[in-house]
């Protein structure tokens, strides 16, 4: 494969390009250059023009020039240095002044000011730093209009880091246009299936890109300042109680909703599972209920039957000092909304349970209470470590319902938020974010950990398609009735929502009304087609990747495959505010200057639920025998040809769903969106939070409602184009 021929072809095709590039990258960096020299020059002499002879008319002159253009320092001479024995030196600027007079009588100086003599401008090569800014420096004669005499010399400190930082741009580039082409063309050269190895390139450039990279540009601000190393900003966080109160908030927080969550979610996955409960498929879809709404729909129910003026508390109990907001009030709304995922984790380990074991105990003679204790419980243990670690990650990075709940209760996510918003402090609010990632981290770590122990094997021959009864009949009377509850309350929190549309004044005037959608709806009309025109951006760019990396992923080897899939997976893992802050150091300058645009906020969209739908290809991929695509392959089909009528056509349902998944994560983005969100593209989630917190919680119920219509509207849509294969589905349980 490695030919001599192909090599020498390449080496010399790779000189060709590296000519052509170095060739392109100097005309163009040259041209700039002279053309900003160029004006640099007009303004010097523009400037120069009408310098007047008092003292303090020179003095005050500089002083106007300098106040009504930050471009440049001036320093003036009347006379000539080196020549004049006479010579005033005139400077608002004291780190001009002293340069000057340290290197007035070097060679270079001595030269610069006799040439001006004859009216040339000369730039040294010497440069100064005022302000922290690197400045270039020119020697620019100042003539007599009447004589044409040079009668004084100017020495300009000119800020040419625009210049600089072109130049360095067109370096980036230029470098990166070489990478990318050898990359593609060693792939076409040296690999047997060059559009395997460009996919794998793409993917390690996207990842890089908008994964890696940011995360180094705010981990890189934590401990940098002022283009200097330095742990300051970790010494002020790290020893500041407000912060490590935050810390200590956050984890207790998650604490108490991972616990709380897990065992709601447990009593829902049992019930329905293990016991014969009439309305399962009912419980089952209140239970994932939440997981489909969008953030502020449940805080902000609370808010309105238990806040100050809520129905519960003020109408009806006559409460007045009652406060819900806190960490208790947050372990209630974050438990409502998570509970789902410890419900969804549970389900699948309960049913994959072999009752056989547990008939074996009964016969034993072990009561009910018995057998679950010591069969059911730690066969489940590891699904529900594993449910709680997830909720627990999910609960730490919240920043949706902290933000308008939390109170004086102090929490990392809303801590970062306010000092990049409110306090403009990147560098903290970077190192809080990163403070936030490590629970997280460890978290995550620990789930995928338990994720990967958690096949207790029980079957070892065939398993019993019965599952065995645990729960007596008041057992299961009495877990019917906490589920009807807690289900009753869900019920009362959405209705809640509906109601508040359709209410004047919350909590001080009741009458009925519709001016709530007329105006809810005029204000955030162009909100809603922004949110929705983005999502839609992001959906099929985030469906294709996730589909493409999935199949990588699960049926390719190639280097670096581990990286990949830590690269893809990484986002999950993630804060959102984390996310928001590392785009906004990342992507704020060149050579990606994208902050402000639609195009950053289609980007976090994509990136941030790729690994979702990378997860639920691969786990489609498994289901699919690898022979089909190698028949393909055989009968002369490409790698495009096999991705496209084999694999998408059988991992149908997981593509569906992918893209049903990031068009809805989208639509109700809060965390990351918040801080990339601008006066050109706005977001509906960020619109209901505004009203909310100005107390206009009827244009918010409207605007969170709207949210719950497309939701359901777009999964309902899903479940029309998702038909279930009967040769590819496997029994749940």
């Amino acid at each position: 494969m490695f030919a001599r021929r192909k090599v020498m072809v390449f080496g010399l095709i790779c000189l060709l390009f590296l000519i052509a590039d170095l060739w392109i990258y100097h005309t163009l960096d040259k041209a700039f250059v002279n053309l900003a020299d160029s004006q640099v020059r007009e303004t010097a002499g523009a400037a120069l023009e009408a310098v007047p002879s008092g003292d303090e008319a020179v003095s005050n002159w500089l002083e106007r020039l300098e106040q009504g253009n930050g471009h440049f320092f001036l320093l003036y001479t009347r006379g000539i240095h080196g020549l004049d024995p006479d010579v005033t030196v005139f400077s608002k600027n004291a780190d001009l002044l002293a340069f000057f007079e340290s290197k007035k009588n070097t060679p270079g100086f001595l030269k610069a000011f006799e040439n001006a003599t004859y009216d040339e401008i000369t730039r040294l090569s010497d440069r100064i730093v005022i302000g922290g800014t690197p400045r270039t420096l020119l020697v620019v004669p100042a003539t007599d209009p009447a004589t044409g005499e040079t009668v004084g010399i100017g020495l300009f400190a000119f800020d040419t880091s625009a210049t600089d930082a072109y130049s360095r741009l067109l370096a980036v580039l230029a470098i990166g246009a070489a990478v990318v082409f050898l990359a593609i063309l060693a792939a076409g050269q040296f690999t047997r299936d060059p559009v395997q190895t460009y996919a794998i390139l793409a993917l390690f450039a996207i990842t890089g890109t908008f994964v890696a990279y940011p995360l180094f540009e705010a981990a890189r601000l934590s401990f940098v300042q002022d283009g200097h190393f330095t742990l300051d900003t970790w010494k002020t966080i790290l020893t500041t109680r407000q912060y490590v109160s935050a810390l200590k908030g956050s984890l207790e927080l998650g604490f108490v909703t991972a616990t709380l969550s897990t065992l709601v979610g447990f009593l829902f996955a049992f019930t329905v599972t293990r016991t014969s409960v009439p309305f399962k498929k009912f419980f089952s879809a209140m239970a994932t209920l939440p997981v489909v709404s969008p953030p502020f729909s449940l805080t902000l129910s609370i808010i309105l039957l238990f806040g100050n003026n809520g129905l519960v508390t003020k109408q009806m109990l006559g409460l007045e000092n009652f406060n819900i907001y806190g960490l208790w009030g947050l372990s209630l709304v974050q438990t409502m909304g998570m509970f789902p995922i410890a419900f969804l984790t549970l389900v699948g380990i309960l049913e994959a349970i072999d009752s056989t074991l547990e008939d074996a105990a009964l016969d034993l003679s072990a009561t009910r209470w018995e057998t679950f204790k010591t069969v059911t419980l730690p066969l489940a243990t590891p699904g529900i470590l594993s449910a709680w670690l997830l909720v627990f990650t999910t609960s730490l990075a919240d920043f949706a319902n902290p933000l308008l709940l939390s109170g004086d209760f102090r929490v990392l996510s809303v801590e970062s938020y306010l000092e990049v918003t409110g306090m403009n402090r990147l560098g903290n609010g970077a190192a809080l974010s990163l403070l936030l990632l490590l629970p997280t981290l460890i978290a995550f770590l620990s789930q995928r950990f338990w994720v990967s122990r958690k096949s207790v094997v029980t079957v070892t021959g065939k398993p019993s398609a019965r599952l065995t009864e645990l729960a007596s009949p008041r057992t299961r009377t009495a877990l019917l009735l906490a589920m009807s509850l807690i289900t009753l309350f869900l019920f009362s929190l959405y209705g809640t929502i509906l109601a508040g549309c359709f209410v004047k004044n919350w909590g001080i005037d009741y009458t009925f009304t519709l001016a709530n959608f007329r105006e809810a709806l005029q204000r955030g009309r162009d909100a809603l087609s922004d949110t929705v025109l983005l999502a839609a951006a992001a959906t099929p760019i985030a469906g294709i990747l996730a589909m493409a990396a999935a199949m990588l992923i699960a049926r390719k080897t190639f280097i670096g495959k581990r990286l990949l899939e830590l690269l893809i997976m990484t986002p999950f893992a993630l804060p959102g505010t984390l996310v928001g802050i590392s785009y906004i150091l990342a992507f704020n300058k060149p050579p990606l200057l994208l902050v402000g645009t639609a195009a950053i906020i289609v980007i976090n969209y994509a990136i941030r639920e790729l690994p979702v739908g990378v997860e639920g290809g691969i786990a489609s991929l498994k289901q699919i025998d690898p022979a089909i695509e190698e028949a393909a392959a055989d009968l002369g089909a490409d790698t495009p040809t096999v991705f496209r009528t084999i694999v998408l056509p059988l991992v149908r349902p997981a593509f569906i769903s992918s893209l049903s998944y990031t068009f809805v994560r989208s639509m109700t983005a809060v965390s990351a969106v918040i801080f990339l969100i601008s006066a050109r593209w706005y977001h509906l989630t960020v619109l209901i939070y505004n009203f909310s917190e100005s107390l206009r919680f009827g244009l918010a119920s409207v605007l969170a409602l709207t949210l719950i219509v497309i939701v359901f509207a777009t999964f309902g849509i899903m479940r029309l184009l998702v038909r279930k294969n009967v040769y590819l589905e496997k029994t749940v349980g």
